[in-house]
């Protein structure tokens, strides 16, 4: 295989990164063996990292309870299980990331509220630490199984790849396992048969469905020499195939590495809390120690011992622990009325920051149903007839685009014509007798346009497929066929651009096509026939410009869907890979709802951002009076708990949704502009 047509072929998967979780310091290579092995979902309630923080929450209620009862040592045992219980799954981690990082790496949410916690024991208050290891566990847990879950849908790439595959031996025929294939053998293909790896026709002629790998929505006439991607899907034609790649190392292969190690790339990105406690907890800690030292050398260490631990409690990010998990939860809850399923908190975050998309097309942008939006004729004949004619050799045909030609025909109301001795010619077109006239049916390669020349190039610039129509050896009639846009798509990118954000469009497709559906949807750059590889790489730099978001539904998305800021996949018509690739997943088709969701998802983030500042401002106050001796611990603590119930309340305001097509001071769309085109893999016009 070229590297001009398909990009150099990977024969070896690149070295694992290696993924550090923010908080609490696991350390794993992400990128599996060439064919993945993926586990099933586990359901919620059979998840064990979700069997502690749950125990944990349940305990510390039935604490809660037990001290309003009036029994205050079964509520103490209650909560000093609570605690052990939240506490196991993420002090034992920090605690190695403490011994085992370097640098910054070592500190984080996870230390500081370990500290937090031992503080608040040594002080006597065990139910809020308990109460702070529940939250802290079950907003870690839940983060984890959402990273899980996005690997899930990977298997649905791998079955694209046929169990067994046909082969060439001297001997005649053979069936054999596909991942036996090796690189040279000739594949033997049939009609509806499915490439199992990748390779180049070295004979026979047909269309071969390649939308799964490319995203090109219309099935592509090959022929010998040209180069076949594994899992595409053949038309009606017999091709022999030889492999230019391993069955367990090819094009589809290579789709769930990159998928994968987007995944382990991205890993638990440094979420805003995060990053404010990285500086906070060496500062917390030294200004402790120094204290608990001063009373040590000015011979009364039991006052400043206990000082030292109001300061520590006084800094610990109790409001944030619990603000910014009912900010998220408030805000994915609400999402989904708007048809929106947000996975994970990070996801939250981060959609909220969005300033470029990037679209798919086909499927994304365009309906995915091929069909006949031009006609033109010549000799004075009528659409109705040349329509009519078409659709009489197409119903006999299992070509994908005749159902388009059936359709268009049936609209017309004009009564069908029956035709007879009907030939097909796999990657020509078709033929045959309509009340004894010779009719043909096929490409502009088999058929040449004739007097139509010039009209057929013109619909062909509007990224029109085209089907010729011939009667008795002279042509009638020019066919165009195109994947329409969304009716809504236009409207979506306006409200996108009144947002202030920048529209791209990243496909498979023909750059003809591209120009063309870009332009009626007013998007401002078009990358044409790009692979997934390619996508992915276009993702990549996008997103080290701006947080970008990647929106599409095929299975040729999920590396540009998990290299994204964020992922959004459609998920009614959208493949299983896409949707678990990628952070968030519309339930329906509606594109109007992706800027509706990108205002919710920023509002959310200010309410988030609120409540991280306020968290903050209350840190910055207690840490000197509590230095200083003028608040004690009662105080600390009563202070806390206001702050906390103010921030919980304010976070259950993003609970609520409403219609934002625009930012503060945004008056109207920004007029459609003319797409600049980029196509090839590096981008060349």
């Amino acid at each position: 295989m070229s590297d001009d047509c398909c990009g150099p072929v990977v024969t070896e998967a690149p070295p694992a990164p290696v993924v550090e979780d923010a908080c609490c310091g696991t350390v794993a290579p992400a990128v599996p063996s060439a064919v993945l092995e993926v586990e099933q979902p586990t359901p919620w309630w059979q998840d064990r990292s979700l069997a502690l923080p749950l125990t944990a929450g349940v305990l510390w209620v039935a604490g809660l309870l037990l001290g309003w009862a009036g029994t205050d040592l079964p509520a103490l045992i209650a909560h000093v299980l609570a605690l052990a219980a939240g506490a196991w799954t993420f002090v034992p981690g920090t605690l190695r990331r403490l011994v085992q990082g370097r640098g910054r790496s070592r500190l984080g949410v996870g230390l500081l509220m370990t500290i937090a916690a031992l503080g608040a024991v040594l002080l006597g208050h065990v139910g809020e630490a308990a109460a702070l290891a529940f939250l802290f566990s079950l907003a870690e847990a839940l983060e984890d199984r959402s990273m899980d879950r996005a690997k899930q849908g990977l298997r649905s790439l791998l079955a694209l790849i046929p169990e067994t595959a046909r082969v060439s031996r001297p001997a005649g025929p053979e069936l054999i396992p596909a991942a036996e294939l090796r690189a040279d053998d000739l594949l033997l293909l049939g009609a509806g048969d499915r490439v199992a790896t990748d390779g180049v026709i070295i004979s026979g002629r047909s269309w071969l469905d390649t939308s799964a790998i490319t995203g090109e929505s219309i099935p592509v006439e090959m022929g010998p020499g040209d180069a076949v991607h594994a899992g595409s899907l053949n038309g009606s034609g017999s091709l022999t195939l030889r492999a230019t790649s391993d069955g367990r190392d090819n094009s589809l292969t290579q789709i769930v590495r990159l998928v994968d190690q987007a995944h382990a790339a991205k890993g638990e990105r440094a979420r805003l809390a995060d990053r404010i406690a990285r500086p906070l907890v060496p500062v917390v800690l030294v200004v402790s120690a120094l204290i608990a030292l001063f009373g040590v050398l000015t011979g009364d260490p039991g006052l400043w011992v206990e000082r030292a631990l109001v300061v520590l409690v006084a800094a610990s990010p109790c409001a944030m622990a619990i603000a910014v998990p009912v900010t998220v939860i408030s805000s994915i809850g609400s999402a989904s009325k708007l048809g929106v399923v947000i996975k994970s908190g990070v996801a939250v975050e981060q959609l909220g920051t969005i300033r470029t998309v990037a679209l798919d097309k086909t499927g994304t942008l365009t309906r995915n149903e091929p069909r006949v939006v031009a006609v033109a004729t010549v000799g004075g004949r009528c659409e109705e007839e040349v329509l009519v004619l078409a659709a009489a050799l197409e119903a006999a045909s299992s070509h994908p685009l005749a159902a388009a030609v059936l359709a268009a025909a049936d609209a017309t109301g004009a009564a069908a014509a029956e035709a007879t001795e009907v030939q097909e010619a796999p990657g020509h077109g078709i033929t045959g007798q309509v009340a004894g006239r010779e009719i043909r049916v096929g490409s502009p390669r088999w058929i040449v346009p004739g007097d139509l020349a010039v009209r057929a190039e013109e619909m062909a610039s509007h990224g029109m497929s085209l089907i010729m129509v011939e009667e008795d050896g002279l042509v009638i009639g020019v066919l165009g066929v195109r994947d329409e846009l969304r009716p809504d798509a236009a409207e979506m990118v306006a409200a996108l651009h009144v947002q202030g954000i920048r529209t791209v469009m990243l496909t498979g497709d023909n750059t003809l096509t591209a120009r063309a559906i870009a332009r009626e949807a007013g998007i401002d750059e078009v990358h044409a026939e790009q692979l997934p590889a390619d996508k992915a790489a276009h993702i990549r730099r996008l997103s080290a410009e701006a947080p970008t978001a990647m929106v599409g539904d095929g299975i040729n998305d999920a590396p540009a869907l998990a290299s994204a800021t964020v992922g959004i996949a459609i998920g009614v018509t959208g493949a299983a890979a896409a949707v678990e690739s990628a952070d968030v997943v519309f339930t329906g088709t509606e594109l109007r709802q992706l800027p509706v969701a990108l205002a919710h998802a920023r509002r959310g983030r200010r309410i988030m951002t609120g409540n991280i500042a306020l968290a903050l401002v209350i840190i910055v106050v207690l840490f000197p009076l509590a230095l200083f001796g003028v608040l004690g611990l009662a105080a600390v603590v009563l202070i806390h708990e206001v702050a906390e119930v103010v921030v919980i309340a304010n976070g259950m305001r993003a609970a609520r949704t409403r219609v934002i097509t625009g930012e503060r001071g945004a008056a109207r769309p920004r007029r459609a502009v003319r797409p600049r085109l980029l196509t090839g893999r590096g981008g060349a016009t």
